[in-house]
């Protein structure tokens, strides 16, 4: 597979993605490549996050967008990576039915047209059908790459996430702030 430009890539999308306010994030599959493993009884299920992905999350919310995730699972460890680690503005989590959380967002005054989702699942459908701008990862079913606005190229887990931000930053012209050795 040839190797995308995103920031040329990021024009094509552009109308769309100016219009972003919220960005939300499924957990198991888009941040996570889907595994889980046992940690035992005092530690319970665990999954492997993308460092990449947590730090473009944060690049987002210093940009001043609303960024969070909703998600089907439902634990302690969830909590403490989304709300003490990296201090996401919303986590809706324990639901496999999404649109619960989708309608909060825009009960806060969030247009459909002003939220990016990213999913890779048929309980993901209905809100990637109707979120302004939806992404995928390439292992996603058919059925939800055939109604995305965009795929990555980049698996669940291994910086999927960190596309569309990138994605996203370069249409609309957020760039990290990175200080000078000297400064």
């Amino acid at each position: 597979m040839e190797k995308i430009d995103l920031k040329l890539k990021s024009q094509e999308f552009k109308d769309k993605l100016s219009k972003i306010k919220v960005c939300a994030f499924d957990v198991d599959g888009i941040l996570t490549d889907g595994r889980v493993w046992w940690g035992g009884e005092e530690v319970g299920w665990n999954r492997y996050f993308n460092i990449r992905d947590g730090y473009g999350m944060k690049v987002l919310q210093r940009a001043g967008y609303k960024v969070g995730v909703i998600t089907g699972g439902n634990s302690s460890g969830l909590r403490k990576r989304f709300k003490e680690n990296l201090g996401l503005d919303f986590i809706y989590q324990g639901s496999e039915d999404k649109r619960t959380a989708f309608l909060e967002l825009m009960d806060e005054g969030f247009k459909a047209e002003e939220i990016l989702y990213m999913g890779d699942e048929h309980f993901d459908m209905p809100l990637l059908k109707k979120a302004g701008f939806s992404a995928t990862v390439p292992e996603a079913c058919v059925d939800v790459k055939e109604v995305v606005d965009y795929v990555t190229q980049i698996e669940g887990g291994r910086g999927a996430a960190r596309e569309v931000i990138d994605l996203l930053r370069y249409a609309c012209g957020i760039f990290p702030e990175i200080p000078d050795f000297d400064s």
